[in-house]
């Protein structure tokens, strides 16, 4: 046994609680190492000491604030109550649930959304992005157009096209 070991089983030999194994162990070690059994001669000096002390109650007033200070475990059901589900419960939450959920039903009914004609294959993940990236090209595709057939672009392209006409023809008159 070393040093460190027996500073950690001294109070518990002190006490007379150390299992016997333990207690040979550390009464050998204090037979060959003066300082550990001076210090075990001190800690049960002031171990009898304590012993010739009157016991004093504690005020009512300073149990009562330990135990409030004391934090309980709660169990997760109620731990859980306590935060998140807590917090669903505030007004300003509630209002923009519920704000929420009219804004939804109102763009859904100007939509002309029928939630009765949605099946259960219309929910399909696959499905949905599917539908979402055929209108996300169709989308595109009619901007382009759009921007294409303007007057205004027509205009542009030619007079790009005449500036780099010009531009071609005054680079080839200036190698030659």
């Amino acid at each position: 046994m070393t040093c460190a070991e027996l500073e950690i089983l001294l109070c518990d030999y002190a006490d007379g609680t150390l299992a016997a194994d333990q207690r040979t162990a550390l009464e050998r070690h204090m037979a060959g190492c003066q300082l550990c059994a001076e210090l075990a001669r001190d800690v049960a000096g002031i171990a009898g000491f304590l012993g010739t002390v009157p016991r004093v109650a504690a005020p009512p007033v300073l149990v009562t604030r330990i135990l409030r200070q004391i934090p309980v475990r709660r169990p997760w059901w109620q731990r859980m109550w306590d935060g998140w589900v807590e917090s669903l419960l505030q007004p300003r939450f509630a209002m923009g649930m519920a704000m929420t959920i009219l804004s939804v039903s109102m763009l859904a009914k100007l939509a002309g959304f029928n939630a009765s004609d949605v099946s259960r294959a219309d929910l399909n993940p696959v499905k949905v992005w599917q539908a979402l990236d055929d209108r996300t090209y169709r989308v595109w595709d009619r901007t382009v157009k759009y921007y294409d057939d303007m007057p205004l672009m027509s205009d542009l392209r030619s007079q790009w096209d005449d500036w780099s006409e010009q531009s071609q023809n005054d680079q080839g008159g200036v190698g030659r």
